[in-house]
């Protein structure tokens, strides 16, 4: 059986940056307009509830959603990843995704080592998903 070609770090991390700079894209106009210019200068920690709207529920949502029917965010498809199960190497059920969603804080808190695990790990695997089950591979590689 070959092996499977797990997604490093560095990929996913060039994944993860398309991905913003595609939320920018759509948040950055919506805020200036309903907030002005004076968003990207104050000082507050939220603004208001389209501020939360806009960049913490809808990513969140758009991110899960994309996991669900694409099996990864289109940064993952353009650099040709997918997110799929160890066990498996099938599409991660959707209470995966959503842990694994969740599972992101628990990768980001102790100082960002849950992501850097990721380059040290033999399967390329972060805190989220271990703690999900899921790995991330090139495409039309599967895991066993």
């Amino acid at each position: 059986m070959d092996q499977p070609n797990y997604a490093g770090f560095w990929i996913r991390t060039g994944a993860a940056l398309i991905d913003t700079v595609l939320i920018l894209i759509v948040v950055y106009p919506l805020l200036t307009l309903i907030y002005g210019q004076d968003y990207w200068t104050s000082g507050a920690i939220v603004f208001g509830f389209w501020d939360v709207i806009l960049n913490y529920i809808l990513p969140a949502i758009a991110v899960v959603v994309f996991w669900i029917y694409k099996s990864a965010t289109p940064g993952k498809m353009f650099l040709k990843l997918r997110i799929v199960d160890t066990t498996t190497g099938e599409k991660p059920s959707s209470g995966q995704l959503i842990g694994r969603y969740f599972a992101y804080y628990v990768s980001i808190l102790p100082l960002m080592l849950g992501i850097i695990w990721v380059g040290l790990d033999k399967r390329k695997q972060g805190f989220h998903d271990k703690l999900a089950g899921t790995v991330v591979v090139k495409t039309g590689a599967t895991p066993r």
